[in-house]
């Protein structure tokens, strides 16, 4: 008795003192590893939307229609939709350090080629080698997380990484705004060729210094005690059990084809893909429409609903952690999305409260996109996970193909995005409902 007695007055203690060590622990590898992925992707989601503003001075250069600019952004993931599944599966092979390295050298320069662009197909042709290029970056990292984190610290770890997409619209809307209006005519180039100059340099120097940042897994990281990287092995070691009971033990590519929970989460992933990108691409366009036209002062307002989703992803993320609750997390910002969407079109007569409903709207999109991709490695082990966050990102990302050039299609033929607006937001919803349809007891953990 007197045994038992201390046994259950030290366990409280104990399971505490555990936890505390689990998050000092967990903190200190996202103090080393986040900064890096986030400046990464910084980079590389500038370097995939900055057309969205330079497309104001561009048209009337290489003589596109708005349709023309719709098919030559979303053509970027047709390139991507190629080569995600191979580059994620490569990653498991070479690791992150060469992959990540690639793919960020390669895209810099691609995106400063967009300087010379000439033509419509010249557009068109950077545009989707600008996807292969990219190709495996997003989900690459998605799959690196899993490395270092367990599925219980996961969401918030997936927001803080994420919180680079919304940054890069409050840094990059200013900012390429100032380029746009203080860069043209310098040297003989427009604005819009010097934002891409000047946007795509910095990828390519990160990239060229990642194999000396990042370590590939814990095991290498010797800024780790030996304990440390035990205690990271078992945490994943326990999560890997769990999961591989949830596949019958079968991680191989056709069990991931085959695996109807895979497609589920392709479709919501083609929604959220819809949501974020034709937000992204046409956000600037759709704030020009309200009166807004100076390129700078454009930046600045587009930064706001960008600024609100830095904020709201992190929210929802830590409350999903806290809660373990995963689905209600993932549908609910769908929904509030599609509101937001659906009432900035009766109020664009009155701009400051349309821009509240972009930015409750934008908020929520990030909330959603952040949410979703906590939910395939809950699914998912080994090979199997890479192949299918791969298969996810590429189909589901199609939905950034024809979001954008479905909206640019309405655009040209009403001369309004309300049309385009009111579809994306039918689409959240869809994709919110879908998300409450996965299993309860395998997606909250």
């Amino acid at each position: 008795m007197h045994t038992k007695d201390t046994v259950s007055s030290i366990s409280p203690a104990a399971t505490a003192n555990a936890a505390g060590d689990s998050r000092t622990l967990y903190t200190k590898v996202a103090l080393r590893v986040l900064p890096i992925l986030v400046a990464s992707y910084f980079f590389a989601y500038l370097d995939r939307v900055n057309v969205g503003l330079a497309k104001l001075q561009m048209l009337d250069d290489l003589k596109l229609s708005e349709a023309a600019y719709g098919f030559g952004a979303g053509i970027f993931f047709l390139g991507y939709l190629l080569f995600e599944v191979p580059s994620n599966m490569l990653m498991v092979k070479i690791g992150a350090k060469k992959t990540l390295c690639r793919i960020m050298i390669l895209w810099g320069f691609i995106s400063m080629g967009f300087a010379f662009v000439q033509t419509p197909t010249q557009f068109y042709v950077l545009r989707f080698l600008l996807g292969v290029a990219e190709a495996g970056f997003y989900p690459g990292i998605i799959l690196y997380l899993t490395f270092w984190f367990p599925s219980n610290v996961r969401a918030r770890m997936t927001a803080l990484f994420y919180t680079a997409v919304p940054i890069s619209g409050v840094l990059g809307g200013p900012v390429s705004g100032l380029i746009l209006e203080s860069m043209k005519h310098t040297g003989g180039l427009a604005g819009w060729q010097w934002l891409f100059l000047l946007e795509g340099a910095p990828s390519v120097l990160i990239g060229l210094s990642l194999p000396w940042l990042l370590n590939n897994k814990p095991s290498e990281a010797r800024w780790l005690s030996a304990s440390e990287k035990d205690a990271i092995a078992a945490d994943l070691a326990a999560e890997n059990d769990r999961k591989m009971a949830a596949v019958n033990g079968d991680t191989s590519l056709m069990a991931t084809i085959k695996n109807l929970r895979v497609w589920h989460l392709v479709l919501i992933c083609l929604g959220q893909s819809f949501l974020i990108y034709g937000i992204s691409f046409w956000l600037p366009t759709i704030i020009k429409d309200l009166g807004i036209s100076n390129p700078l002062n454009l930046g600045l307002v587009t930064a706001i609903p960008y600024a609100a989703g830095a904020i709201a992803l992190n929210v929802v993320g830590r409350s999903s952690d806290r809660k373990l609750e995963r689905r209600w997390h993932t549908a609910l910002p769908f929904l509030c999305a599609a509101v937001g969407l659906a009432l900035s079109v009766p109020l664009k007569s009155s701009p400051t409260a349309c821009i509240v409903a972009l930015t409750f709207a934008t908020a929520s999109a990030y909330a959603a996109a952040t949410m979703f991709w906590t939910l395939p490695s809950l699914f998912l082990a080994g090979m199997g996970m890479a192949a299918a966050i791969g298969l996810i990102n590429s189909l589901g990302g199609l939905g950034g193909f024809f979001s954008p050039y479905i909206v640019g299609v309405i655009k040209t033929s009403t001369g309004s995005t309300e049309g385009g607006v009111l579809f994306i937001a039918a689409i959240a919803v869809i994709a919110g409902l879908l998300a409450l349809a996965l299993p309860r007891k395998l997606s909250n953990q």
